[in-house]
Order: C-alpha cells, then sequence, then structure tokens
C-alpha cells in the first residue's frame, strides 16, 4: 500500500452562536504521489494546495460543518474540481457559512477510495448532528474531527451538539476500534483508542 498520511495547520476563528473563538486546526491528507483526499478544509486554501501539490484531488471531506473545519472548502473545491462531502445533517450549519454552494452527500458506512486504501465513513452526531469519522483500517487510523481528542470528547455547549449522544457516538463509533488505533483530531495531538477508552466512565460521570 502506497498511501500515506500527511498533515498540515491552520489558524483562523471559529464562529457560532454569536460568538468568535481564535483556533488552530488540523488539516489531514491521505493520497500517494498521484492523488489525494483532504479532511478538512479550514480557515485559509493557501497551506492545503501547497500540501496538494501536483497530485490530483479526488474529494475534500468534512467531519462536520462548524465554519472553522469548511472556510476554505469552496475555494479549494473550485481550484481543484473536487467535490465537497459532508454528511447532509449538518446542512443547516454548512449554510451558515456557504449558502449558495452546494456538497455531497455521505452516508453512514459509504467507503471513499483513495491511493490504493479506503477510508470508512463513521456517522458520529453529538459535536454537531452531521459529524463524522473517517476510519482507515489499513492505515491504522481514524480521522475524528471534533468528535474525540486527546484527553476527552469534543465540545457540546452550543446549538446542535448533545453530550449524551457524543458519548454513545464515541462508546459505539470508536471505542469499537482496535486500541492501537491512532486517532488523529481535528485540534491538537493525535492519541489513540486504547490511551482514551479508559476515561470513559469520567466522562459519563462529568456529564451527571
Amino acid at each position: 500500500m502506497s498511501a500515506r498520511i500527511q498533515h498540515a495547520t491552520t489558524s483562523g476563528t471559529f464562529n457560532l452562536d454569536g460568538g468568535s473563538w481564535e483556533v488552530e486546526n488540523n488539516v489531514w491528507l491521505v493520497g500517494d504521489d498521484t492523488e489525494c483526499i483532504v479532511i478538512d478544509a479550514p480557515h485559509r486554501v493557501e497551506p492545503i494546495l501547497e500540501l496538494i501539490g501536483g497530485r490530483r484531488l479526488t474529494a475534500v471531506l468534512c467531519t462536520h460543518a462548524h465554519d472553522d473545519h469548511v472556510t476554505a472548502a469552496r475555494r479549494l473545491s473550485e481550484a481543484t474540481g473536487a467535490p465537497v462531502r459532508l454528511h447532509p445533517a449538518d446542512e443547516v450549519l454548512w449554510r451558515q457559512t456557504h449558502p449558495d454552494f452546494d456538497f455531497v452527500p455521505l452516508a453512514d458506512g459509504e467507503l471513499i477510495a483513495v491511493a490504493g486504501t479506503s477510508l470508512q465513513t463513521r456517522h458520529t452526531p453529538g459535536h454537531s448532528p452531521g459529524g463524522v469519522c473517517f476510519y482507515g483500517a489499513e492505515l491504522g487510523a481514524v480521522f475524528s474531527g471534533d468528535t474525540l481528542f486527546q484527553g476527552g470528547p469534543g465540545a457540546t455547549g452550543r446549538s446542535f451538539s448533545n453530550f449524551a449522544t457524543l458519548l454513545d457516538t464515541i462508546r459505539y463509533q470508536l471505542f469499537t476500534l482496535p486500541p492501537e488505533t491512532v486517532v488523529h483530531t481535528g485540534h491538537g495531538d493525535s492519541t489513540s483508542i486504547g490511551e482514551e477508552l479508559p476515561h470513559l466512565d469520567e466522562w459519563i460521570a462529568r456529564g451527571h
């Protein structure tokens, strides 16, 4: 298998419910020397295009539609011809950033092929209604967006989020993966399923 994982970060703002926060986002790329996919397109398109280089971009995969993850998605799609893929349950959030630009819906369980490997789409609501994670079994990795971080679950204190739903998502969609699976997150450092699994009961207690 020639597919590999690459990474960049971009900085900007996250805006929701009338608030604005400075954030640094991860951009993940899976591909080989010929083709690739991008997971999340935050803030500025230029660093993402630089990461892609001369390769063919086959899809812009969005873990969810908070603006700090999709700000550059339209420009990236228009620059490369690659479709933007998003779970339709996040359309209300998508339209806040891109009211007149359409995405191609993602389905739970859908396989995204790239560079001789594939990523399985896992619907992971809680942080947002249409949140998804992308699991690459051959890569030994899952791209978790804002569903799971090093040290805990994603935030649920804003519109369209629910803490109990998020914990169920993590329990049944992520903690069923092999413990050695590397978790590449939407912000901050990567972790692993095995590192986070022992803390589930703590997170459940925190929500009561």
